[in-house]
């Protein structure tokens, strides 16, 4: 039953492929934004540096769902599959080696609320051609990401001030516990 564990493992080399997909797409957009910079082709409904802002919101998207993916990949796996044993590697990320479930998930979080954060401003940009509705609903979709990210964070934080997530690992885990007299 614990080898189940490993059923996840083609899970995560698929989410591999989604990140390369996602370098694709960073380049594609950015190819464009060059070429309709240089080439004088920006979008006439909008001023120049409001068409150069909503691209590079588009590349600052395509990067954070980037992160995002990082996140899942590394941590979920290191979390649910196998771990990867980074100890003193120059490049292991900082939050990895305090990594679990509960983190992962308000990380998780607050990277959603990032990427809405930017696909909110880029409909701000361009509220003068949006339905007020849907800047509305998006805003409200918003918002219901923070509070889950806030619900997320304080069950947390209460999980880790409860004494069973206290306490610490036996140095050796095949003899008794000793109890102190």
């Amino acid at each position: 039953m614990f080898a189940s564990r490993w059923l996840q493992a083609p899970l995560y080399l698929g989410l591999i492929v989604a990140q390369g997909i996602y370098v694709w797409q960073f380049m594609v957009e950015l190819w464009h934004l060059i070429h309709d910079v240089i080439g004088g082709t920006l979008p006439a409904d909008f001023k120049p540096d409001a068409a150069v802002m909503l691209a590079v919101l588009g590349l600052i998207d395509v990067v954070m769902i980037s992160n995002l993916l990082i996140m899942v990949i590394v941590g979920g796996y290191e979390t649910f599959v196998s771990r990867i044993n980074l100890d003193g590697h120059p490049d292991e990320p900082e939050w990895l080696s305090h990594v679990n479930a509960n983190v992962l998930k308000v990380k998780l979080a607050t990277a959603i609320i990032g990427i809405s954060s930017v696909h909110l401003l880029q409909s701000f940009i361009k509220a003068a051609s949006s339905d007020q509705k849907t800047l509305l609903w998006q805003t409200l979709i918003h918002l219901a990401f923070v509070a889950s990210a806030i619900g997320l964070a304080v069950i947390d934080r209460l999980l880790t001030a409860s004494p069973a997530e206290r306490t610490s690992p036996r140095p050796y885990p095949h003899e008794p516990v000793k109890t102190p007299d």
